[in-house]
């Protein structure tokens, strides 16, 4: 299993022949390496339904005839424009042919804003365990620090977790080191900093702050053998 970092939220990876693309936030991301019309995902996993994670969703689902997988609100709301989706929600666990995904709960929230300047509430956020190969990858989302993550860990040992440190929106450095902590995976990895002002930080200090747990920078188009 391949898997590689692409700024911000924006996670792939590449399995059983397939290419999977969690929050595919390119259009507007200045810290991805991608190119929206160059990405070709048979898999799209959503943790909720803010722009910077919902991203390029639509676009990239119709051109590739892509599988959306997300909660069933978004689901739902994909499907009324033509996109081919599978609703889940949290708990829940569903095993496809490149791999089984399972859906963790996320404090956070989750909606679209139009241009009418219209909010669509959609649905409840998530975090992502993604399982293929004996691997088990943890997208954490956006979420702020809660202790069922010491659950999570237990359940799902992961072999890396990418976590938010960019505060202001989800958790901060410290909050996330301490998630680390409690979910104790092998590799853990920082999102969701650096793209706005609000959520400038250092991730390398993040990295400092972890204890017993290693970390690793992962710099927009840097990838892990799993």
């Amino acid at each position: 299993m391949k898997v590689s970092y692409h700024g911000h939220s924006v996670v792939k990876i590449e399995t059983n022949h397939k290419t999977i693309l969690i929050d595919p936030f390119i259009n507007g991301n200045g810290l991805t390496d991608l190119n929206v019309n160059d990405v070709k995902p048979d898999v799209i996993l959503l943790t909720h339904g803010h722009g910077d994670h919902f991203g390029d969703t639509v676009e990239l689902a119709k051109r590739n005839n892509s599988l959306v997988v997300a909660n069933a609100e978004i689901a739902t709301y994909l499907s009324w424009q033509g996109v081919q989706s599978h609703g889940m929600h949290i708990g829940g666990a569903y095993e496809f042919d490149f791999g089984k995904v399972k859906l963790t709960q996320a404090f956070h929230g989750s909606s679209l804003m139009t241009e009418n300047k219209e909010i669509i509430y959609l649905g409840m956020p998530a975090g992502i365990l993604f399982m293929a190969e004996g691997k088990t990858v943890y997208h954490a989302g956006d979420t702020a620090l809660f202790s069922d993550m010491k659950l999570i860990g237990e359940r799902h040992p992961a072999d890396v977790a990418f976590l938010p440190i960019g505060d202001n929106f989800t958790m901060g450095p410290e909050d996330a080191a301490y998630a680390a902590k409690l979910l104790n995976p092998k590799l853990v990895v920082p999102i969701h900093y650096n793209t706005f002002p609000p959520i400038k930080q250092d991730p390398e200090r993040f990295i400092g702050m972890l204890e017993g747990q290693e970390g690793k920078v992962m710099q927009a188009g840097d990838s892990l053998e799993l």
